[in-house]
């Protein structure tokens, strides 16, 4: 399925806030060193045969989309905010693989 793109807000509301299930949103700045080292990581896991068919993984350029980041209160990139079912359950601040992999294996 791989990495769709969250222009707006009517966007978020119906990709993230209307959904049901697991959804991870990659909260990235363009000139983020540590969001570029990532993003190829996140690409792969929405590929892989673990989540491909049972998580779906957006991202939000919070230059791009101000309102939803502010509202969302992301103060440093990149941020993951996990949702299930159109509640944030938990997030992970940073370039962590680790905490990115055991946040999706306990939603699962």
């Amino acid at each position: 399925m791989g990495v769709n793109d969250l222009a707006d807000r009517q966007s978020y509301q119906t990709s993230i806030v209307n959904s049901s299930g697991v959804v991870v949103l990659d909260c990235f700045a363009t000139w983020c060193g540590p969001c570029k080292f990532i993003s190829p990581y996140i690409e792969e896991l929405s590929e892989s045969p673990k989540y491909k068919d049972s998580v779906r993984f957006y991202k939000l350029d919070v230059d791009q989309v101000e309102d939803v980041a502010a509202e969302l209160g992301i103060r440093a990139m990149p941020t993951f905010l996990f949702f299930k079912d159109g509640k944030k359950v938990d997030e992970v601040v940073g370039a962590n693989k680790p905490g990115i992999d055991k946040v999706l294996s306990g939603l699962l």
